[in-house]
C-alpha cells in the first residue's frame, strides 16, 4: 500500500505555499458547510439566543478568509487570516459547550431522545476543526525554505494527519447517530459510516508511520471520502425531496429533513489528509 520514494528533494517555498494553500481550501469547506448548516437549524430554533448569530459570523469570515489564502501565493503568515481561522476555533468551542449544555438542560439529561433530537453535538466542532486547520495553514506558509514545517514545534504533515484523522472520526460518530435515528433505511447510509473510519485509520498509519512513502492507496481512499462526501449532499436532498410536498414545500422540509450543508465536511477534512500525504511525500520529516 505504501512505497518507498528513491530520493527526496529538498522542501521548496512552492511545495509549502501549495500545501498551505490545500489547507485553505480544506478549512473552507469546513467553513462553508457550518455556515450554511448552522443558518439553517439556528433559524430552526429561531435565533432563541443572540449567541446563535455567533457561527453565523464566524464562519463567514473564516470562509472569506479561507478563500483569500487559496489566491494568495505569498510565503509567511497573514495576520487577518490567522484572526479569522482563531475566532473561527474559539467560537466552535464555545458552540460545543452550548450544545452540550442544550443536550443535558432537557428532561431526561444524556439519553438517546436527547441526542437524536437536541442540538447536534458534532456541528460545533467543524468550525473549530476549520479554525485549527486554517491556523496550520499559516503556519505551513509561514516555515522557512528548505526546512521541514512544524506546527507548535510538531511536524506539520504528521499532525495535520493525525488531526483529519481526529476530525474524521468525530464526523463519524455524528452522523452514525444520526442515521442510526433514521434506521438506516437506505443502504447508502453505511457509507459514512464505514468509508471515513478506514480513511482515519491510513492517516493515523500516515501520522506515525515512515515518511518518504508513496501512499498510494490512502490517496485514493482519501479521494474516495472526498467524493462520498459531495455525494452526500445529493442524497440529503433525495431525503428532503421524500417528505410530505417534496421540494414545493422546501421551506419546511429544509428544516425536517436531512442536512443538506452536512456531508461536505467528509470532503474537507480529507483533503486536509491530502494535504498532509503531499508534505510528508515531499519532505519525509515534515
Amino acid at each position: 500500500m505504501a512505497r518507498r520514494s528513491n530520493a527526496v528533494a529538498p522542501l521548496r517555498e512552492a511545495d509549502t505555499i501549495l500545501a498551505a494553500r490545500r489547507l485553505n481550501r480544506a478549512a473552507g469547506l469546513l467553513a462553508g458547510s457550518v455556515l450554511a448548516d448552522s443558518a439553517v437549524e439556528h433559524y430552526r430554533g429561531s435565533f432563541e439566543n443572540p449567541a446563535m448569530y455567533a457561527p453565523l459570523l464566524s464562519a463567514a469570515w473564516s470562509l472569506a478568509m479561507s478563500g483569500h489564502g487559496v489566491s494568495d501565493r505569498r510565503a509567511g503568515a497573514h495576520l487577518v487570516r490567522d484572526a479569522a481561522y482563531l475566532l473561527a476555533g474559539v467560537t466552535g468551542l464555545i458552540g460545543t459547550g452550548f450544545h452540550v449544555y442544550n443536550v443535558t438542560k432537557r428532561p431526561g439529561g444524556v439519553s438517546w431522545l436527547n441526542l437524536f433530537y437536541g442540538a447536534p453535538l458534532g456541528a460545533p466542532f467543524a468550525l473549530l476543526l476549520s479554525g485549527v486547520l486554517g491556523f496550520t495553514a499559516e503556519r505551513v506558509r509561514d516555515n522557512q525554505p528548505g526546512k521541514a514545517p512544524r506546527l507548535l514545534g510538531l511536524p506539520a504533515g504528521r499532525t495535520t494527519a493525525a488531526l483529519s484523522a481526529l476530525g474524521l472520526l468525530g464526523t463519524v460518530g455524528e452522523v452514525g447517530l444520526l442515521h442510526f435515528r433514521g434506521a438506516y433505511q437506505n443502504p447508502a447510509m453505511f457509507l459514512p459510516v464505514t468509508v471515513p473510519p478506514v480513511a482515519a485509520g491510513l492517516l493515523g498509519n500516515v501520522a506515525a508511520g515512515p515518511g518518504g512513502t508513496d501512499r498510494w492507496f490512502t490517496r485514493w481512499w482519501l479521494h474516495l471520502t472526498a467524493v462520498l462526501g459531495i455525494a452526500g449532499v445529493g442524497f440529503h436532498a433525495l431525503g428532503v425531496s421524500r417528505n410530505m410536498g417534496g421540494w414545493r414545500n422546501w421551506s419546511q422540509n429544509l428544516l425536517s429533513g436531512p442536512p443538506i450543508p452536512a456531508p461536505p465536511s467528509f470532503t474537507g477534512l480529507a483533503l486536509a489528509g491530502l494535504a498532509a500525504l503531499g508534505l510528508l511525500q515531499d519532505h519525509p520529516d515534515a
